[in-house]
């Protein structure tokens, strides 16, 4: 039997018309009308009464379908399984964490675990948050280390995913000083000119903190984009060069306001607070990946 003409099959249940069933699988009528065929005499018995229009299945064809259901989905689920009894016997960690605390926070919270912990190989990757989210969902990483709010919640903050707070952060509204030291861009009031405004993309876990925490606030004021990227180490270097306000990570520039590099833009309402989340599926095998989890939840 061929995993297609359980794909085939299906496909005429739902319509009972060959034609468009056929156009559905991007197949040839008559090319899909011999699988058909195949399939039901791989059985043993018509799958389909012709005689009526659309083709009805027939007792068999019932029955059929239920087992055509269960071997498609069994198929579906063998990569995950698969990879799953692999990572049983692992001792590898795969880690995907956006940017900002790959860069900042990420070394320093390996380190704490490995006084207490042993930790094996870790495999990390680094990205922006909706693609570190698309890792975890497709089963190609065990855990996801990213900044999170109540307010913004993301793919992974629902079952069967869990996750256990590891850390806090801050985000802060920070410009380039000027010669006197104080803020060269200052969040404006209504009236006032408008600020220049460096801003995360849709992709970027911040901007999606932002966007909901304070992105109505923010329409209250004038200011206008100027700059957009994913990273916060871009729009770092961007606020250090002068160009506009831009809320980051406090983990991030903690060194650069310390030395004056940088300074606070706006009054400490306009501060996002965060924490740092670690996130992992619902069911973990393998004893590396489950000791890690243990040490890092304090489970």
């Amino acid at each position: 039997m061929n995993l297609i003409w359980l794909e085939d099959f299906m496909a005429l249940a739902a319509t009972g018309n060959f034609s468009r069933a056929a156009e559905d699988r991007h197949s040839s009528q008559p090319a899909f009308s011999r699988r058909i065929r195949a399939l039901e005499e791989w059985i043993g018995a018509e799958l389909f009464d012709r005689r009526s229009q659309p083709a009805q299945l027939t007792e068999a064809g019932e029955w059929f379908t239920g087992v055509a259901q269960e071997l498609i989905a069994r198929v579906a689920r063998v990569p995950g399984d698969a990879r799953k009894v692999a990572e049983a016997s692992s001792v590898t960690l795969r880690i995907a964490s956006t940017h900002a605390l790959s860069f900042t926070f990420l070394p320093r919270w390996l380190r704490s675990l490995e006084s207490n912990t042993t930790l094996g190989p870790v495999q990390l990757m680094s990205d922006v948050l909706q693609r570190c989210e698309a890792l975890m969902l497709q089963s190609k990483v065990q855990f996801v280390l990213s900044h999170a709010h109540g307010k913004a919640q993301g793919a992974l903050d629902a079952e069967p995913y869990r996750s256990t707070r590891i850390g806090e952060d801050l985000l802060i509204p920070v410009s380039a000083p000027d010669g006197e030291g104080r803020a060269r861009h200052q969040l404006a009031r209504r009236g006032d000119a408008a600020v220049p405004m460096l801003q995360y993309t849709e992709e970027s876990g911040l901007g999606r903190i932002m966007r909901a925490v304070i992105g109505r606030r923010l329409e209250s004021v004038p200011a206008q984009a100027v700059f957009t990227a994913h990273l916060a180490s871009v729009l770092r270097t961007m606020v250090l060069d002068g160009r506009g306000i831009a809320w980051l990570p406090q983990t991030l520039v903690d060194d650069d306001m310390n030395q004056g590099r940088l300074v606070a833009a706006a009054g400490n309402e306009w501060e996002v607070p965060l924490e740092v989340r670690l996130y992992r599926d619902g069911e973990l095998l393998g004893k590396a990946a489950n000791a890690f989890w243990n040490a890092a939840s304090g489970g």
